[in-house]
């Protein structure tokens, strides 16, 4: 039997409010919740009841780093033994300038499993956030991507119609 993906126009309401920027005050789900005129006990509920029924699978904010101050990110990857790959992982995604983690498969001439997008206020300072976070996890084969250009910075959009 095929599960049961329909939304109700209540929940239609609930996703467009969270797809929106988040209110930056003490009681965000409330203010989301009177923007589409019901209380925040009925928003909260719907929401919980939308994750449990596997309606919506995550919510996350998205940081604007340039205009937080962080002018410089590099995707560092890294040639991790395959037997600590999780290890090193769980070490790795802890630091609190790796905005991502996450493995890869390796190719012919690509030997790199494991990928982090270190944010800095500076090249110097992802270097040395890079090479401390190898002395600290004791990897220390990887390479630095540099991102040269940000052609997007926007989350999907739903029931915009």
């Amino acid at each position: 039997m095929a599960e049961d993906t329909s939304l109700s126009e209540l929940d239609k309401k609930i996703v467009q409010a969270l797809q929106g920027d988040f209110p930056l005050v003490a009681e965000p789900y409330k203010v989301l919740a009177e923007s589409i005129g019901i209380s925040e006990e009925l928003f909260l509920e719907r929401v919980r009841a939308m994750e449990a029924e596997k309606k919506i699978r995550k919510m996350g904010a998205v940081l604007r780093h340039r205009e937080v101050g962080f002018q410089a990110n590099v995707l560092v990857v890294w040639r991790v033994p395959e037997d600590r790959l999780d290890e090193i992982a769980q070490q790795m995604a802890a630091c609190p300038a790796v905005s991502h983690c996450y493995d890869r498969n390796t190719a012919p001439g690509w030997p790199y499993n494991l990928y982090t997008m270190v944010h800095g206020r500076s090249r110097e300072e992802c270097e040395q956030l890079a090479a401390e976070l190898g002395r600290q996890c004791g990897v220390s084969e990887r390479m630095m991507l540099y991102s040269k250009h940000e052609w997007k910075k926007t989350s999907m959009k739903y029931f915009c119609e």
